[in-house]
């Protein structure tokens, strides 16, 4: 229950951010705001982890890999960026939670992983979903509407590569390099991209959306160290509740209909996902008796 709990916890946290960054991309400059995004980030994780950790956070064997990540996350943030200017939360969150599904079907493919059929029809609910939220061809499509596919595919990327590293490094190495990957990339922009900020409500801004993506990371590591993944995930989707609710609490914004039913499919799909994941855990770890 305290892993649910700091789960659920978390996706306020992300949902937060994401409303503030919607707000935020209305007045401050796009490299700007993830400068200072993965700023807070990276030096909180120094502050709270290295007098702990000393020159023992900075070891890794795969330097580039981490350099890697970093850059898509900060592609992911940045297409997200992008997304919630054109498009309200709620619905580019929903969009957003089909990365577990495609990275699912990536498994398959790259890494050649076992995908059964129904996880494969859940993939395909979780697509006309999608397609149910965009509606390509209708009166409310943009363009704009296809970054957060863009967010989907670079984050499925991130979390494959995530996969991957965790097997031979250090969770806490992990955030580490991340944060200032992101922020040393977003600093060779701000000659650029550097503007005064008259308004003290957008500093507020910058520094809350730094605060909640923060402390949204940190509550998710601590769910996944009193939970397992199998439990964790349903509670994950609760994110696109917490999203309408910020929509209408700070922009007045109602869902309708049609954007409804797509969340509604995406959600039951990546429920149904994860509850197919545990009982495949269980299965394998209790094999019936002969």
């Amino acid at each position: 229950m305290v892993g649910i709990g700091l789960a659920v916890l978390a996706v306020a946290g992300f949902a937060g951010l994401d409303t503030t960054t919607k707000w935020l991309s209305l007045g401050v400059p796009l490299m700007m705001a993830m400068f200072f995004r993965y700023l807070f980030q990276a030096v909180a994780t120094t502050v709270a982890v290295f007098p702990s950790r000393g020159k023992a956070l900075l070891h890794t064997r795969h330097p580039w890999l981490h350099g890697l990540r970093g850059l898509l996350l900060l592609g992911t943030s940045l297409f997200a960026f992008l997304s919630l200017k054109h498009m309200p939360v709620g619905e580019f969150t929903a969009i957003v939670m089909i990365t577990p599904l495609v990275v699912t079907l990536l498994s398959a493919r790259l890494l050649h992983e076992h995908v059964s059929g129904l996880r494969l029809l859940l993939v395909a609910g979780g697509f006309i979903g999608t397609l149910v939220i965009i509606r390509p061809g209708g009166q409310g499509f943009t363009w704009a509407l296809l970054f957060p596919v863009g967010v989907v595919v670079i984050n499925s990327a991130f979390q494959l590569l995530t996969s991957r590293m965790t097997r031979t490094e250090d969770s806490m190495t992990l955030q580490f390099y991340t944060g200032w990957v992101g922020t040393l990339v977003a600093a060779l922009t701000l000659p650029w991209a550097w503007v005064e900020l008259r308004d003290a409500r957008l500093w507020l801004g910058l520094f809350l959306a730094g605060l909640l993506g923060t402390l949204g990371h940190y509550f998710l590591i601590l769910s996944y160290k009193r939970a397992p993944a199998s439990v964790l995930m349903p509670y994950i989707y609760v994110q696109i509740g917490f999203a309408m609710l910020g929509d209408w609490l700070l922009f007045a914004h109602v869902t309708d209909q049609w954007a409804l039913t797509g969340m509604a499919m995406v959600a039951v799909c990546g429920v149904a996902g994860a509850w197919l994941t545990a009982h495949e855990s269980r299965t394998t770890a209790d094999p019936p008796e002969h």
